[in-house]
């Protein structure tokens, strides 16, 4: 039984608005390639699709919080999501940010060890504890793909744990940008990032004030090393550039 009724109920609630009766395939799902169920062959694409529900959430609508009883696991279909932690004082550590394909909710406990909320509008692929574990036994290829992803996550934790305890301000966005870069899986002639997320998402994230990471784009901006159209997109226009001035901060 959950120590906080509170929270239950308002999960509940949570869940009756925002999931919805959804025509989707599994099997023609745009990010499958990317997602957990990359390691689900087509033989077992309905063993999949009856375990998994499907619920849009709200710009800054909260997923679950940290505490919450972690009763289900999630992949983000579309959308962003932010993961964060709060200190007892109300400050927020942002800890990540999830695109199409991550997997979310996998933690050791019984309950979630950190907090998630849509970014915009999100959608995601929902699957009861249980059913995944079930799955897991029937279909070993996803229990080895949600370790590669595991690991994966823990060379990201790693990384961020320098960057948040030796990097400069101006290395901690050059990390960031080019991370995502990554991540997103652009190539040199898809030279660009969106970032849906505010300043303050991003300076949180990087252990920097706003005004650090304001000023810290507009530096970059005016040495020629990034364009920014608009604050949710930046472009660089050489991204041999780029790293050379990463490696060289």
């Amino acid at each position: 039984m959950s120590a906080n009724p509170e929270k239950d109920n308002r999960m509940s609630e949570s869940t009756k608005t925002t999931q919805k009766p959804r025509h989707h395939r599994c099997d023609t799902c745009d990010v499958r390639h990317k997602a957990m169920c990359a390691a689900v062959d087509y033989e077992h694409t309905d063993q999949l699709q009856a375990i998994v529900s499907h619920r849009d959430y709200a710009p800054g609508q909260v997923i679950f919080e940290e505490g919450d009883p972690a009763d289900y696991v999630f992949n983000v279909s579309n959308g962003e999501v932010r993961l964060y932690k709060l200190l007892p004082d109300g400050r927020r550590q942002v800890t990540g940010f999830l695109t199409s394909g991550d997997f979310l909710g996998l933690v050791t406990d019984s309950s979630y060890a950190y907090g998630a909320e849509a970014i915009g509008q999100v959608e995601l692929c929902c699957m009861q504890l249980g059913n995944l574990e079930r799955l897991l036994s029937d279909i070993p290829p996803v229990r080895e793909r949600l370790l590669d992803m595991s690991r994966d996550e823990l060379a990201a934790a790693q990384e961020q744990m320098l960057l948040l305890g030796r990097k400069t301000a101006r290395e901690k966005i050059f990390s960031f940008l080019l991370n995502r870069h990554n991540h997103l899986n652009r190539t040199d002639g898809d030279a660009s990032v969106d970032l849906p997320m505010s300043r303050t998402d991003i300076a949180d994230y990087l252990g920097l004030t706003i005004e650090t990471v304001s000023r810290t784009f507009t530096a970059l901006r005016d040495e020629g090393l990034i364009e920014l159209p608009n604050p949710h997109h930046v472009i660089f226009p050489d991204m041999d550039a780029v790293r050379d001035a990463a490696e060289a901060a």
